[in-house]
């Protein structure tokens, strides 16, 4: 394999990697919203993002600074997202937390997942989920599994703001340019 076709492989990875969690997010986030079963807020702080994608594309570790509105602004931003998206989204409590059931629509790119959401939101959670897709870009795996382990690593830095969400490679973006991203996309 040449070094060209082997960083075009990891990108394309990376890329199906961010879109599905960025389908997690917003599966979640709208769940949050179109059910009576509240999703859980997590502790104010610093937040170490562990995520493994089952060897379909490297495992990453991310850092999000939240405080008291950042979770429900996450919410509030891809909720309609979810919404527009979802025909399905069913999300019941379990004996250990959460479980959702949802099917997407992202990118022409159908998606069948089972989430599984369990701790206690002060010191650490895990999210799980599998997924079967159809339509997906080229190099998309039909089912994939991933797993989130987030922990609580303290306050956040003295230069981090509340929605900073750091990337792998020390990129940071923050759910409020999200936010006003998604205000420029066009309506249909």
């Amino acid at each position: 394999m040449t070094a060209h076709s082997n960083i075009r492989n990891r990108k394309r990875r990376w890329r199906a990697g961010a879109a599905g969690l960025c389908a997690v997010t917003v599966v979640a986030a709208g769940a949050a919203l179109a059910d009576p079963v509240e999703m859980p807020t997590r502790k104010p702080g610093l937040w170490e993002i562990k995520v493994n994608a089952g060897g379909q594309m490297p495992a990453m570790t991310m850092q999000q600074c939240t405080d008291a509105t950042t979770d429900k602004d996450m919410a509030t931003t891809f909720s309609p997202m979810a919404k527009e998206m979802c025909a399905r989204q069913d999300i019941q409590k379990t004996a250990t937390g959460l479980a959702i059931e949802s099917t997407c629509n992202v990118g022409g790119m159908t998606s069948v997942s089972h989430t599984e959401i369990s701790g206690d939101f002060n010191s650490a959670y895990t999210v799980k989920v599998t997924a079967k897709h159809s339509g997906g870009p080229a190099g998309m795996p039909a089912e994939t599994s991933t797993t989130m382990e987030a922990r609580w690593a303290g306050p956040c830095k003295a230069t981090q703001k509340a929605g900073d969400i750091v990337m792998p490679g020390g990129v940071t973006i923050n759910i409020k340019d999200m936010q006003a991203l998604r205000a420029m996309i066009p309506k249909r």
